[in-house]
């Protein structure tokens, strides 16, 4: 006997390829981290061009958010948004192995930072379109967890793959990782997301009316959100690359090891945490989490800036996980909250975007001057008060988003 689904749930596939998509884009876009950098740098290339290069894609993912946001609003295929910006990502990997000279380069560099800022407001528009409001928070747990475990694989793959094969390798398989994202892709039934929806509407059905992008800009919640995540970044951004620099300085035998473990003890939290972040966002609310979330910041600032054991270094990235499994599921969740109604969702999405990649932007210079001036420890101390401000922020102006029922 086939089970049937309730009228306006989506099917077993196409939640099936939403998990799929998030665990292979995870994929796709772990090959364009720090591989980069080393694969130029193999290239002999100059580590002026290397950086001209990531400053202008940079610029791109900054700048390019609002405008990427609106324009998926804009699209009614939310999966053919998505489909092109995959293949966009792949066919930059594919430039990015088969050339050395700087255009080239650069035109792939930039072709994956535009796309990236599609891709992302596609996928979440994508699942809210599919579950509605009312399920949004137990998917974007689940989207949070795929993506986590797509991440710490990839890393692990590639990084093995850069090892025993060759650098250049490694974008070869970051493009092959293209095919299976666009099968799960396929997978998700274009009649089951209510366009609507997607956008940031209220029901299924509900048509497609919008409001002006500038009452969205003048949304006091939004803007609050928007500040709230530019203040956590500024503290946040810079921690790792220090911690990183740290322990080649302590332990350059094993720092490689170091540091892969810093980046695979958060996916490992966030995987494990985030499925359950969305239940509690749905009953607990989603001011306590984001509480939740900014406070183990400034936490594990204190802890980089106190402890010196290598190995206690890697155990305080607990804390990021903790960060990011909360953050990560609940800042978009707050924003489908605020953009409820609007038509704007991925507009909201980009805004909220462009002050992370602010935020992260400006970290980096504030942390590498600090530790060059005074030392790492007061660099983490400094970077820790930057994520104490931005956790009385939540707890003095951002409201609680969630609708309660009437």
């Amino acid at each position: 006997m086939t089970r049937t689904r309730a009228a306006g749930a989506p099917s077993r596939s196409s939640l099936r390829g939403l998990d799929g998509l998030t665990f292979f884009v995870a994929n796709l876009q772990t090959g364009f981290g720090p591989f980069v950098s080393v694969y130029l740098t193999s290239e002999r290339w100059t580590q002026t061009d290397i950086g001209l290069v990531l400053t202008l894609g940079g610029l791109v993912s900054l700048f390019g958010q609002i405008p990427a946001g609106s324009a998926v609003d804009a699209i009614a295929s939310k999966r053919l948004v998505a489909a092109i910006s995959i293949v966009a990502i792949g066919f930059s990997a594919v430039a990015l192995a088969l050339g050395s000279l700087f255009p080239i380069i650069l035109f792939a560099w930039l072709l994956h930072s535009a796309a990236s800022c599609t891709l992302t407001p596609a996928i979440t528009a994508m699942s809210l379109g599919l579950v509605g409001h009312g399920r949004i928070a137990a998917r974007l747990g689940r989207n949070a967890s795929f993506a986590s475990v797509g991440s710490a694989i990839a890393a692990a793959g590639m990084g093995a793959c850069g090892t025993y094969v060759s650098n250049q390798a490694v974008f070869f398989v970051t493009a092959a990782l293209m095919l299976p994202a666009i099968y799960a892709l396929t997978l998700i039934r274009p009649a089951e997301i209510d366009p609507a929806l997607a956008r940031g509407g209220t029901e299924r059905g509900a048509g497609g009316a919008s409001t002006h992008w500038w009452r969205l800009l003048g949304e006091r919640r939004l803007l609050i959100l928007a500040l709230c995540v530019v203040l956590f970044h500024l503290a946040n951004a810079a921690m790792l690359p220090l911690v990183g620099s740290l322990l080649t300085l302590r332990s350059s035998g094993s720092a490689a090891l170091l540091i892969a473990a810093c980046l695979i003890v958060p996916q490992v939290m966030v995987a494990t945490l985030s499925p359950s972040v969305g239940q509690w966002a749905q009953s607990w609310g989603r001011r306590p989490l984001l509480l939740v979330g900014f406070a183990a910041l400034p936490i594990r600032g204190l802890c980089f800036s106190l402890v010196h054991d290598p190995m206690l270094l890697v155990a305080a990235q607990v804390f990021d996980g903790i960060s990011a499994a909360a953050l990560g599921v609940v800042v978009p969740l707050a924003i489908a909250d605020i953009a409820r109604r609007s038509g704007r969702f991925a507009l909201a999405q980009g805004i909220v975007g462009t002050g992370l990649g602010l935020g992260g932007a400006v970290s980096t210079t504030i942390g590498g001057y600090l530790a060059d001036r005074f030392g790492s420890a007061t660099a983490f101390m400094g970077l820790s008060i930057l994520g104490f401000i931005a956790f009385v922020t939540v707890f003095a102006l951002m409201p609680e988003t969630r609708e309660t029922p009437r």
